[in-house]
């Protein structure tokens, strides 16, 4: 007998079209994409990071790390509520993204730090885009995405608290790409 595969169930959660839930879902797979490689990219620089400040920031990474990958499972575990499969390989994440890896390898804290600000400025841009996106649509996932926001906000504050001069600016302002904020804050 031939598995039949489908990437839509015929359902999708109460109060919801079944149309508007299968586009949440849809949504929401870009974002377990991006979510999936923020975890490997914060793991990464874990890794990687050395220097002045290394334990605290090694140590720093790993309750962010952990969030994230709960956060990866919610949002699967959304999208398959939703009636849609979900879809967790890294082929599909290569394929899918817009994005290219993580540009840093072995560095100093501040390096990371300042790289990993860019990384999070550019996931919470489109994190609050598709909040938006969804906001008039579900508030079950609009509720979920507002408290990732949440959350992912504070662990960059916690990044740029180690960046910030004592004018309050930051060393790697104006940065565009993850090489030049670890160049800006050498």
């Amino acid at each position: 007998m031939a598995v039949k595969r489908t990437k839509h169930a015929g359902y999708t959660v109460p109060g919801l079209s079944l149309q508007d839930g299968h586009k949440v879902g849809a949504l929401l797979q870009a974002r377990l994409h991006a979510l999936n490689d923020l975890a490997l990219t914060l793991k990464h620089a874990h890794w990687n990071v050395v220097g002045r400040d290394f334990i605290s920031v090694h140590e720093m990474l790993d309750p962010q790390i952990e969030i994230v990958r709960a956060m990866v499972d919610e949002t699967a575990e959304r999208i398959a509520t939703l009636g849609v499969s979900p879809n967790g390989l890294p082929g599909a994440l290569v394929a899918a993204r817009s994005w290219d890896d993580y540009a840093i390898g072995r560095a100093g804290t501040a390096a990371h730090l300042a790289a990993l600000d860019v990384v999070y400025t550019g996931f919470l841009s489109s994190h609050r885009k598709a909040l938006a996106e969804v906001a008039a649509v579900d508030p079950i996932t609009e509720d979920m995405l507002i408290g990732q926001c949440a959350k992912l906000e504070l662990f960059q504050w916690f990044m740029r608290a180690h960046l910030e001069d004592d004018d309050g600016d930051l060393v790697n302002a104006g940065a565009k790409t993850e090489r030049s904020a670890a160049h800006k804050a050498k």
